[in-house]
């Protein structure tokens, strides 16, 4: 029996969305193309996961006139998520608004952050969602407080964000979904790109999914690859689904078709399903009249950075307490902005290993133990020329950067700042096409139908019965985490939904 509504993919947009549609009444089936996380020693273990890259994917794909790939794409019920950093942080009101940067212009959202506020609320207590208002500037208005407090500062971060204000900054607790205690009892260890394999982190699954699938009327289906996507004769709706499951063929004909299968995998699934009847999107796959499918791809632009003193070690386990926003709107000069620091999970010389391969392990080690370890994130403005295609079978990924002076200069300053805070060693590396974490662009909304495929509310303009919910619908990347702003998108598609597509 065909369920109302088939969601495709268990991230934060699908499994977010099926929460907010639980006691609606309608039949509900999510389909995931992976399995459960096992608990295994290899999800703590730094050597497991950095250099012997366990848990990435198996299959390749391949850079647009260049070499084949593998990226750093999870496939797992709860998706990405599942190796997220848990930093669940809003979009600044700001950057709902048409934003100059030094690259171009990043463009406005079709709503407003005052009319969004609101579903960022309800995502960060569904998240649970831990921070403290009044220590950044940046801040945008909350109409709830968090509903916990901050992860507390190590005492060697506590030292950090001490030394950021003596030169008179305004370092601020991360916002982040983590139980610490649950966490700290399964390992001691961080939780940047640690698979979560317990209740530590609030993730896709251990928050939105469990919560969903608490209705008798949502199920969950595991080992499920959806292929494509079939139209209806006229080309207005989506007929049918077709997916794989167990080596066997399989297809669904929901009234709704729901596609959170991330920014990439969405894109690709509506590239390789076949044009309208009518021939509307003239071969360019689903949803696709405007041509923007696959296109304006953002991923951040980012790197590392390592604040060393070799006279004074950093004993923290976690660390990922702090962010810094203080050049997120100018750079501090009134230029442009540049983007947002904050603290990456702790290293150690296994996690430098997979990125210095000749270097002494004991050299790795000490330069470890003596860093305090940031990321830097600058916006990546959208460019139709930066995209996912599908070849046959394989994801083509031509992602045009946009916009580096940005992280050019943050990281000059942040440089001046470390070493001013008495750090004499400070090194920076940036982030490749390896790790498409923060996935954003590629079915973006908007106002037009000419120029976006979904409208503000993720429906496809060419498609009355199809919705795109995840990284693909952001507009913009902004320049700091996508995943709250994901999740307070899903809920309120989902609140549009139950009142115009689930009304008796």
């Amino acid at each position: 029996m065909n369920p109302d509504i088939v969601i495709i993919g268990s991230g934060i947009g699908g499994a977010t969305i099926a929460s907010g549609l639980a006691g609606s009444g309608a039949s509900i089936l999510i389909l995931e193309r992976g399995e459960p996380l096992p608990a295994t020693p290899h999800a703590r273990s730094t050597r497991s996961i950095f250099v012997d890259e366990h848990y990435r994917p198996k299959e390749m794909w391949r850079e647009a006139g260049g070499a084949a790939f593998n990226p750093g794409n999870y496939y797992y019920v709860g998706g990405n998520s599942k190796f997220f950093g848990a930093v669940l942080i809003r979009y600044r009101k700001e950057d709902f608004s048409e934003l100059e940067h030094f690259g171009g212009v990043s463009p406005a959202w079709p709503f407003s952050y005052d009319e969004f506020e609101p579903w960022y609320s309800q995502a960060e207590q569904l998240f649970r969602v831990r921070g403290s208002l009044g220590e950044d500037p940046t801040e945008p208005f909350h109409s709830i407080p968090y509903a916990f407090k901050p992860v507390p500062d190590e005492p060697s971060i506590a030292r950090a964000r001490a030394e950021l204000k003596g030169l008179g900054l305004h370092p601020a607790s991360l916002p982040l979904g983590v139980d610490i205690e649950a966490w700290l009892k399964d390992g001691k260890t961080g939780w940047d790109a640690f698979p979560n394999t317990g209740q530590g982190k609030v993730d896709a699954q251990t928050g939105p999914l469990t919560a969903a699938l608490a209705d008798g009327n949502i199920r969950l289906e595991t080992g499920a690859h959806v292929d494509w996507l079939e139209p209806s004769p006229d080309g207005k709706s989506i007929a049918a689904i077709h997916y794989t499951q167990n080596g066997s063929q399989k297809t669904l004909s929901p009234k709704l078709v729901i596609l959170s299968a991330g920014a990439i995998n969405s894109a690709v699934i509506l590239l390789r399903s076949p044009s309208a009847g009518n021939g509307k999107a003239g071969g360019k796959g689903l949803a696709n009249s405007s041509d923007q499918v696959g296109r304006n791809f953002m991923n951040h632009n980012s790197s590392a950075m390592l604040a060393i003193d070799p006279r004074r070690r950093n004993d923290a386990v976690y660390q990922k307490t702090l962010m810094l926003n203080d050049y997120y709107l100018s750079d501090g000069k009134g230029g442009k902005p540049l983007g947002n620091v904050q603290l990456l999970g702790k290293i150690d010389g296994n996690m430098l290993r997979a990125n210095v391969k000749l270097a002494p392990k004991f050299a790795l080690d000490f330069m470890a133990g003596h860093a305090v370890d940031w990321y830097l994130m600058c916006e990546d403005l959208p460019d139709p020329e930066s995209r996912i295609m599908v070849d046959g079978k394989e994801i083509v990924m031509q992602w045009r950067r946009s916009n580096m002076q940005s992280l050019e200069g943050l990281t000059k300053v942040m440089r001046e700042n470390f070493r001013a805070c008495g750090y004499p060693i400070v090194l920076s590396r940036p982030f490749d096409k390896r790790t498409p974490s923060h996935q954003c662009g590629t079915v973006r909304m908007g106002n037009d139908s000419a120029t976006a495929p979904l409208d503000p509310f993720c429906r496809a303009y060419d498609h009355r019965n199809l919705f795109v919910v995840d990284g693909g619908f952001l507009p913009t990347s902004a320049a700091v985490n996508p995943a709250l702003s994901i999740a307070a998108q899903a809920l309120r598609v989902a609140d549009h939904i139950r009142k115009t597509d689930l009304v008796a």
